[in-house]
C-alpha cells in the first residue's frame, strides 16, 4: 500500500467516464484527395454508425486540392463504436489522419 495521497490527476481514468454515450460526435479525417475517398469515409461512417448521411459530411480541400479535410457528424453509441471506425479509417493507404 502506497502512501501517497491519490488525487484525481493519479487516478486512472475510463475512457468511458469521460464521453457519456450516446452523444454526438464531430469525426475527422483528412486523406488524399482522389479515388473518391470522400465516398470510402462515408461507406465506413455509414457501415458503423446509423444515420449518418452525405449531409452529414462537411468537406474542404487543401489549398493545392492534393488533400481533403471532412468532418462527419454522427451520433456515436460507445467508445468500441468509434475505436472500430478509427481502425478502419487509418487503413486505407490515403488516410493520413483521424481525430
Amino acid at each position: 500500500m502506497s502512501d501517497k495521497p491519490t488525487t484525481p490527476a493519479a487516478q486512472s481514468i475510463d475512457d468511458e467516464q469521460l464521453m457519456h454515450f450516446p452523444c454526438d460526435f464531430a469525426l475527422k479525417v483528412m486523406g488524399e484527395n482522389i479515388n473518391n475517398y470522400t465516398d470510402y469515409v462515408l461507406s465506413v461512417c455509414q457501415q458503423h454508425v446509423d444515420g449518418v448521411t452525405e449531409s452529414c459530411v462537411h468537406t474542404r480541400p487543401s489549398r493545392t486540392g492534393k488533400y481533403i479535410a471532412m468532418t462527419v457528424q454522427l451520433v456515436a453509441t460507445s467508445r468500441q463504436q468509434l475505436d472500430d471506425l478509427y481502425i478502419e479509417l487509418n487503413k486505407h493507404e490515403q488516410t493520413k489522419m483521424a481525430l
